[in-house]
């Protein structure tokens, strides 16, 4: 594998994945403000700039492109995820680039899981709906892998979704973990691994990469506070989600991921077993 372009490298995924990747690769990645990792190799690029992304591109001549910008709390969802991913592809295409585009299982309805990769898209709300608009843009370039995955989580750095909770319970706020909501949240550790075999395979298509153990949002979200050592638990509560605009089962099935890639995918408690202290 030659050199590897890592969009949103100051994302959750991408903070993972640039120096995880950088132990055997040459990697080079993109952040749109903010560099937390602050390393040599970093471009500022706005992903909404068609022209530049494919002049960062064809200096760059990357073998792969690993496209993870697609956040939910961007301001304008079809702009970056839409807009953007089509620029990322364009690129992809004109430069004769692999693209491993980064997705979610956040674009079902929640009321046929699990879902396998040839189950078509049944979103809910506007991200679903960005995302799955993304996923025909990529498909369209045929050297192309559209990873679908779920909750991403660490050891060493806290998730988005623990960190705002976490945020509200010192601040008295009232939080409640949705017991009817079921995934499967995946280990950042093993999504970079996966994520990086197949940047190097000759798989193209859809592919779900998750963890194996389904669970409820209140039940991972528990494990997550154990994991932090969060006490303060006096606003938290259990209760079912809003089933009208968000999915309640969105779990995948994993087994073309199982059969082709070696990359264990492990769940929660395995993930926590293996990683305890002491």
């Amino acid at each position: 594998m030659g050199r590897l372009l890592i969009t949103g490298g100051s994302g959750y995924l991408g903070r993972h994945l640039v120096p995880f990747a950088g132990i055997e690769k040459d990697v080079v990645y993109t952040y749109f403000q903010n560099d937390p990792l602050a390393l040599a190799t970093g471009h500022k690029l706005d992903i909404c700039d068609e022209v530049s992304v494919d002049q960062l591109v064809a200096d760059i001549n990357p073998e792969a492109i690993i496209h993870t910008i697609g956040s939910n709390r961007a301001v304008d969802l079809n702009q970056v995820i839409v807009e953007g991913t089509r620029h990322v592809a364009q690129a992809a295409v004109k430069n004769d680039v692999r693209l491993i585009h980064v997705s979610t299982d956040a674009l079902f309805s929640g009321e046929d899981a699990p879902y396998n990769e040839d189950a078509l898209p049944t979103p809910l709300h506007e991200y679903g709906r960005a995302k799955a608009r993304a996923e025909r843009i990529v498909a369209t370039h045929d050297n192309h892998v559209i990873v679908r995955t779920s909750l991403i989580y660490g050891l060493q750095v806290m998730d988005h979704s623990t960190a705002w909770a976490v945020r509200a319970l010192d601040s008295g706020q009232p939080v409640t973990l949705f017991t009817n909501q079921r995934r499967n949240p995946v280990w950042v550790v093993t999504l970079c691994r996966a994520i990086l075999e197949l940047a190097s395979h000759d798989f193209k298509g859809i592919i779900n990469v998750a963890g194996r153990q389904e669970m409820t949002r209140a039940d991972f979200g528990l494990r997550m506070l154990n994991w932090w050592q969060i006490e303060n638990r006096e606003t938290l509560s259990l209760g079912p989600g809003d089933g009208d605009h968000w999915p309640m089962d969105c779990t995948l099935d994993l087994r073309l991921a199982a059969k082709i890639l070696s990359t264990p995918l492990l769940g929660v408690d395995e993930v926590l077993d293996n990683n305890k202290i002491g």
